[in-house]
């Protein structure tokens, strides 16, 4: 019963290309906005309601809805004819009925669902309207909220043949739905469309203008009213696209807000940019005015765009980038191709390599400053032109991104602020505790041993000699404690003069093994194994800070490794011109989260007032500097608790061959001297 076929497209087929009246042409479809059509059905519809006569008059609506609006019409004009039929898909109540006018239900399948026809056949006149909503595409005029800027194209004319055919049409539909209406629609079709057209050209001739043509009138309302819905249409357009700007930089803005994370930030930027202009490919990367090459870490692609990320960008000598920086504002190319910049090899292999066909170069910037670049690359096969309105969309983006990253920067910078105000913190903590403790304690040791001195006339020899070495052996500790705090101040200012030349690793090592059986000849050290091979090449150092950093090294194993224990001296290449000097021990070892904390000032695996040795703190901090201060590096290995520990560091290989440098036993800034020492903690 449902019939798909269109009306229009029938009727088109049925009409001859033809001229009739002042060159009018009923095979012609015109595009109507709804509003049109409105009027022209009001017009026609008042046609019928101001004459006397009975014509035969068939409305078809698309939906329910749209018919009950015009309920109340077809009731006074079915008061006139007997001849009036009314079609419409059901939405609720309507269905076939045979009250004061006819009422046809077509099945929403129907073609009738998409079209919009008034017919009207009299004796004296005949006019039809006949139309077929047009299908808009999402970005023409999808999303409105207003119902007259639908579509319709078809025609609207007074022609008695072409009327005629558009009812035969109809009324044959209409006998498909409704089978029962035979005798009445054979009886329409005999009053109204069989009459012969002389009648109607006698009715013509009497007039002062042709049947065919429409009123001047309603040809000018017609007109004014689709000149009015295009102008509506056009800032309807207009606000949409303001709109989506708007609703863009909002939802870009609201997304990077959201997140301080530079690399999060440039992504939403693209992904929303690239999903909301619809371009073949959007990117992003920071970059600052001198820079040689940028590397491409964020990126957003359509479709069957290959990937540019993680290539390397030129930027120095790219003409487009440089112009940019020059203007400090957006640089379209609509054809990269024949783009008189885009000449060098270079720029036309990037840009064939890319399939760059029309290029956007929008500059992130901050007070003048630039952060980086958004680019967006076209990539079909015809250029494009690049919108005003979407350069601008991309420059408030890129200007959000701006103050973003900025803010971002700005976060890291105070949680690294706030990180090194926590060390000083934990630095002056350490500091009071250490100082009181290991000066409070020997100061104590020292006081009350002159007092028992100064007291006791009568103590016997060995007494006072007891307690002489000891008030002794305490003063050496607070000085050495005092000697250490000036040694990693001077060399954290860097005020300290390198004296580097070539020496003998081997002399060094010796010296420093030395320096460590010289100050605990009262104690059983470990086992010292020195595995060093003979034909060692010089080292390019300061012979006296190396001494120093072997010493502190070999002092810290002994102190936490047991008697039995053994300790383990080795040097090996590190590859090209390095060597790699290792000292590894097996005794209690370092927790692996710890082996980056041994090296920071102060730092004591037991806390600062419960240890089993001596120490302050700073004895690897003083080493991390000093090799730091000849360009090498130190670091820590060990496997856990009770493994053992590796402490590595690495020295340069001397340039050019000469006699070793005999070192003097002494450290850089005081003379080494043979003492008894108290055991030295971490």
């Amino acid at each position: 019963m449902s019939n798909p076929n269109s009306v229009l497209t029938e009727l088109m087929k049925a009409i001859p290309n033809r001229q009739l009246g002042a060159a009018y042409e009923p095979s012609k479809k015109q595009m109507y906005f709804k509003s049109s059509l409105t009027a022209l059905s009001h017009a026609m519809e008042d046609q019928i309601l101001a004459g006397k006569e009975q014509p035969l008059v068939i409305a078809s609506f698309q939906r329910e809805r749209f018919y009950r609006q015009e309920a109340h019409r077809y009731r006074r004009i079915a008061n006139l004819s007997k001849q009036v039929y009314v079609l419409a898909a059901p939405e609720t109540d309507f269905k076939h009925n045979s009250d004061i006018y006819e009422t046809i239900a077509f099945e929403p399948t129907d073609g009738l669902a998409q079209e919009w026809h008034l017919v009207v056949i009299s004796k004296s006149y005949a006019n039809c309207l006949i139309c077929r909503e047009r299908t808009v595409s999402v970005g023409d005029n999808a999303g409105l909220a207003m119902d007259n800027s639908r579509r319709f194209e078809g025609i609207w004319t007074f022609d008695p043949t072409t009327s005629k055919k558009a009812a035969a049409i109809l009324l044959k539909r209409i006998l498909a739905y409704r089978p029962e209406l035979a005798a009445k629609i054979r009886q329409a079709e005999k009053q109204y469309l069989q009459a012969e057209r002389k009648e109607l050209e006698k009715k013509e001739e009497s007039q002062n203008f042709p049947m065919n043509n429409p009123d001047p009138f309603v040809q000018r309302l017609v007109t004014y009213l689709q000149a009015g819905q295009y102008k509506l249409l056009k800032v309807n357009r207009s606000l949409m696209a303001k709109e989506k700007k708007e609703r863009l930089v909002n939802h870009v803005t609201m997304a990077i807000r959201r997140s301080l994370d530079p690399d999060e930030i440039m992504q939403l930027a693209v992904q929303k940019l690239g999903e909301g202009l619809r371009v073949c490919r959007c990117i992003v990367y920071r970059c600052q005015e001198n820079d040689v090459t940028a590397t491409i870490k964020h990126e957003f692609l359509n479709e069957g765009i290959d990937s540019i990320k993680g290539s390397t960008w030129p930027l120095k000598n790219n003409p487009l980038f440089q112009k940019v920086v020059e203007l400090r504002e957006a640089l379209s190319i609509d054809n990269a191709l024949k783009d008189p910049r885009i000449q060098d090899k270079e720029m036309q292999k990037q840009v064939q390599s890319c399939a760059i066909v029309s290029w956007l170069l929008v500059p992130v910037l901050y007070q003048g400053k630039l952060l980086g670049m958004v680019e967006l690359h076209h990539c079909d096969m015809a250029p494009t032109t690049w919108k005003t309105e979407d350069i601008a969309l991309v420059d408030a983006i890129a200007t959000q991104v701006g103050v973003a990253l900025i803010q971002a920067e700005a976060y890291a910078n105070l949680q690294d602020l706030n990180e090194q105000l926590e060390a000083l913190d934990r630095t002056r903590s350490n500091l009071v505790a250490i100082t009181g403790h290991e000066l409070r304690t020997p100061l104590s040791t020292i006081q009350v041993c002159l007092e028992s001195l100064a007291s006791e006339p009568d103590m016997s020899l060995e007494l006072r000699q007891v307690m002489l070495n000891t008030a002794l052996t305490d003063a050496e500790r607070m000085r050495k404690l005092v000697q250490d705090f000036l040694t990693l101040s001077q060399l954290e200012s860097g005020r300290i003069e390198w004296n580097m030349e070539p020496i003998s690793l081997s002399e060094c090592i010796e010296l420093a093994l030395s320096h460590v059986r010289s100050r605990t000849l009262d104690q059983t050290l470990p086992q010292i194994t020195n595995q060093i091979p003979p034909d060692l090449p010089l080292v390019q150092a300061d012979g006296e800070w190396l001494v120093e950093v072997l010493t502190k090294l070999l002092d810290n194993a002994c102190k936490f490794t047991d008697k039995q224990a053994s300790i383990t001296i080795e040097v090996k290449s590190a590859g090209g011109k390095t060597l790699e000097v290792t000292i590894a021990d097996t005794g209690r070892g370092i927790e692996p989260n710890r082996l980056e904390k041994v090296f920071d000032r102060f730092y004591q695996e037991e806390g600062a007032l419960r240890r089993s040795t001596g120490g302050t703190g700073l004895g690897l901090a003083i080493c991390r500097q000093i090799v730091n201060g000849w360009g090498g590096a130190i670091w820590a290995e060990s496997a856990g608790k009770n493994q053992g520990s590796q402490f590595h560091f690495t020295l340069p290989i001397a340039s050019e061959v000469e006699p070793p440098v005999q070192l003097v036993p002494k450290t850089p800034t005081q003379p080494q001297k043979s003492r008894k020492t108290s055991k030295k903690k971490r």
